[in-house]
């Protein structure tokens, strides 16, 4: 059959990801995977210049999404079919498209793990991420702010004549608008998959990609690169070079036989092929290779111990199998960015498809002979000097303009499109994108003046590149204007200045919270405890004076209402912490979030036996975050009976 490429509905067991926190990120990113500065002296040059190029501080100016929970109802996914003789991708525009599946029809085998639910879980750089499929990682280290997201796609032509899918978005932590073509030719048992990077600006641009592939996993499992080292990352927070295969008497290669999570960044040397493979017991599974720029290739393990187990079921469901990712990525690991320079572009090809090796030297004592099986089947079904020319192939259509709409992203690529004045074809941020968060910027984009609220409301969403901080510091100064501003020039770590801003808002602000909470935030990110209890006490009085019905009152209620109580505890004020537990509603305290919270506040009363009861009852914490160990140090706190398997998501060896 030729190559057809349709629209499809994907019902899946979901728990939905709810509402945008309305509370702007003003704390540093929690993120797992930094190391020390001291640590960075015995790595290779660029190397150590890359891990520390212009981190990022926070996810300003995107909101992070803390509002899902556990419970699953089957959902109607918005879905984009492409399929011929060999394969069938399926395709979810709505969740940053991913790929949720990728099946060999001959051999009836998914070759990706396809999560069988949907399952938000807080691993994302922003929040809420899913596990599964194909994902596209933008933006800084981390899983992409994008994960459960709308982009846009379309149908544009393919280079052999038929269709290719484009998707494309304005990725707003490093204002960089960015492409992903999917292209299957007819008769190809390989997808195609170009991507392109561009820095629009006028200064350099650090940037960060990794495609992150989960594949099943079992115990013979095997994941084989052409590489003899690789830099290994543990939650420990320590990069070291490690040799490969075998660590510490183990062989890392297969994912089971670890016992915590890890990262193996291979070492792959210049001018080798980039690849990287996951096969089964019979030499089966898929290969992931590409063209020379995406020179990064990396396994990340769960492990088999309780802890990287319990992580497999919470994303997914107990006794569906578990999966290991195989990742690309332009840098030897996830700790780097790259620079991009002004008007300059990234751009590589992928390509995704089945491979069937000898499972005897696969799986045979010698690591070089298993990498030269490996890397000579894939010679024969895909030589390298074809990925080169479909490389070029895809870049001379890579601006062509699409067709026909298969889905929509978010405005915020119009409106920067519109202030910029960029040209970027073949990715077009139509102004009919354009929406209501947009709407106030927009204003202030053409009449220079920041529109006050319409009727009481949070804050929307806050912009912080220097260009727009230029336009709110030349605005009227409103107290609306002043919280933006103050939430840009705290991006901009100009934190004197940020905080000055909020208190000349507040001195006429008819709805002071939203700006008292950002004094309170500032209060303890210097030390300052009991002012900061003051303000966010303050704060959140004024919220609740305000609050109306509708979800985002609900989430900043929870938000505002989860800092409070954090900040008063931290204070040692108890009793005011209890007061404002009693003004949640009952929803909100029923979360799993809130009983950990009421635990904490048990233990603060000095009533330990009635926290044990509470873990004892059990619950869970939808938003646990990726390496977090709170429940486990918790537990201890209040008991010396072994920890349960519900609260254990260790991914360390204990100290």
């Amino acid at each position: 059959m030729a190559t057809t490429v349709r629209r499809a509905v994907l019902t899946l067991p979901a728990a939905a990801t709810g509402p945008e926190n309305p509370l702007p990120a003003l704390r540093p990113l929690d993120e797992t995977h930094v190391i020390d500065d001291g640590d960075r002296a015995g790595l290779p040059r660029d190397m150590a210049r890359q891990l520390g190029h212009t981190p990022l501080a926070t996810v300003l100016p995107v909101r992070t999404l803390d509002g899902y929970g556990r419970e699953r109802t089957p959902t109607d996914l918005e879905a984009i079919v492409i399929e011929n003789d060999h394969l069938r991708v399926t395709v979810l525009p709505g969740l940053g498209g991913r790929i949720h599946s990728l099946v060999h029809k001959p051999a009836g085998r998914g070759l990706v793990y396809a999560n069988p639910v949907l399952q938000p879980a807080d691993f994302a750089l922003n929040g809420a991420w899913f596990s599964g499929g194909i994902e596209w990682n933008i933006g800084a280290t981390g899983h992409t702010t994008l994960s459960c997201a709308p982009v846009h796609a379309a149908r544009v032509p393919a280079p052999d004549g038929g269709e290719m899918v484009r998707l494309w978005e304005w990725e707003r932590l490093r204002d960089l608008p960015f492409q992903v073509d999917l292209w299957l030719p007819d008769d190809s048992a390989f997808l195609h998959v170009g991507v392109r990077i561009r820095n629009p600006h006028e200064q350099p641009a650090p940037v960060y990609w990794w495609s992150n592939i989960a594949v099943p996993e079992g115990e013979r499992t095997r994941v084989v690169a052409p590489a003899d080292e690789a830099w290994h990352f543990g939650y420990e927070r320590t990069l070291t070079r490690v040799p490969v295969p075998e660590t510490g008497g183990t062989d890392r290669t297969y994912p089971l036989r670890s016992a915590y999570p890890a990262d193996y960044f291979y070492e792959v040397p210049e001018g080798a092929r980039r690849w990287i493979a996951s096969l089964d017991e019979h030499g089966h599974g898929l290969v992931q290779t590409s063209t020379d720029l995406l020179r990064g290739r990396k396994l990340f393990l769960w492990g088999s111990g309780p802890g990287g187990r319990r992580w497999q079921d919470w994303l997914t469901e107990p006794g569906t199998g578990g999966y290991a990712e195989i990742q690309a990525g332009l840098a030897r690991t996830q700790l780097e960015h790259i620079p991009l320079e002004p008007g300059g572009e990234f751009s590589w090809l992928e390509s995704y498809g089945p491979l069937a090796a000898d499972p005897a030297i696969v799986h045979g004592n010698d690591w070089a002979a298993a990498r030269a099986e490996t890397e000579q089947r894939l010679a024969d079904v895909l030589p390298r000097a074809d990925v080169d020319a479909a490389y070029a192939a895809w870049r001379a259509r890579a601006d062509t303009e699409p067709g026909e709409s298969l889905a929509t992203g978010s405005g915020w690529g119009a409106l920067e499109v519109r202030r910029g004045r960029y040209k970027l074809p073949g990715t077009p941020f139509a102004d009919s994108t354009l929406g209501e968060q947009q709407a106030p910027w927009l204003e202030l984009l053409e009449q220079g003046t920041l529109p006050g609220p319409s009727e009481a409301a949070p804050p929307g969403p806050t912009l912080v590149s220097w260009h727009w901080r230029d336009m709110l510091e030349t605005a009227p100064a409103e107290p609306l204007t002043e919280y933006h501003l103050g939430v840009a020039q705290w991006h901009a770590d100009d934190r004197a200045q940020a905080v000055r801003s909020w208190e000349r808002g507040l001195a006429t602000a008819s709805s002071r919270w939203p700006l008292l909470r950002c004094l309170a935030v500032a209060a303890q990110e210097s030390g300052q405890r009991e002012r900061a209890a003051d303000h966010y006490t303050e704060a959140f009085d004024g919220l609740c004076a305000e609050r109306g019905d509708g979800e985002a009152w609900t989430a900043a209620t929870a938000a505002l209402g989860r800092e409070t109580i954090e900040a008063l505890l931290t204070a040692g004020r108890a009793e005011a912490a209890r007061a404002v537990w009693a003004g949640l509603p009952p929803e909100i305290r029923a979360r799993g979030r809130f009983r950990l919270l009421e635990a904490r506040l048990l233990i603060a009363e000095g009533r330990t036996g009635d926290a044990k009861a509470l873990f004892d009852a059990g619950f869970e914490v939808a938003d646990l975050r990726e390496g977090a160990e709170v429940l486990e140090e918790m537990w201890h706190r209040l008991t010396d009976e072994p920890l349960p398997d519900l609260y254990n998501y260790r991914m360390r060896p204990r100290a």
